[in-house]
């Protein structure tokens, strides 16, 4: 029998910035060659410094950042932005959520995601959105699990 993890999520401080910027390279190299991963970072992804990116994300109010932990080690985040729309009502933003890959299928994305949820419906939120990449099922599963439904496809066609 396998002995049970315990997995927590916390909010991120100054001290993780380190560690959030190498998931994020960890995870930004995962999907470079997945179709429309290459260009989802160009788009989406954080520049360099990705240091600062966290930096910013942890000083902005609307913003909140959490660390995933199996047994004490952080193994995973997730960051959630509040996007104010035209109709003033707030959406949840998930821009980033990622999981190491030796510590999926414990509870750590799914514990990330309901704090993303919970924080969302507490701070009034209409909705929360996430992304997945095209033909990546197991993402798209894993949202689905939450509620969350496509709302839009986006295309692409790359030019000479």
């Amino acid at each position: 029998m396998t002995p049970a993890v315990d997995v927590t999520v916390r909010a991120a401080e100054r001290d993780d910035v380190v560690l959030l910027s190498e998931a994020h390279r960890l995870a930004q190299a995962a999907v470079a060659d997945v179709r429309g991963g290459n260009l989802d970072t160009l788009l989406r992804g954080r520049g360099e410094p990705i240091e600062a990116t966290f930096e910013h994300d942890l000083e902005t109010p609307e913003h909140y950042v959490w660390v995933g932990t199996a047994d004490g080690l952080v193994v995973g985040y997730c960051v959630l932005r509040l996007q104010q729309l035209r109709s003033e009502e707030s959406l949840g933003v998930v821009t980033d959520l990622w999981v190491h890959p030796k510590a999926r299928g414990i509870g750590v994305g799914y514990s990330l995601m309901r704090e993303a949820t919970d924080t969302a419906t507490e701070k009034g939120c209409s909705g929360i959105d996430a992304r997945a990449l095209p033909g990546d099922r197991e993402t798209k599963n894993f949202f689905e699990s939450f509620g969350l439904v496509a709302r839009v496809i986006d295309v692409h066609k790359s030019l000479p």
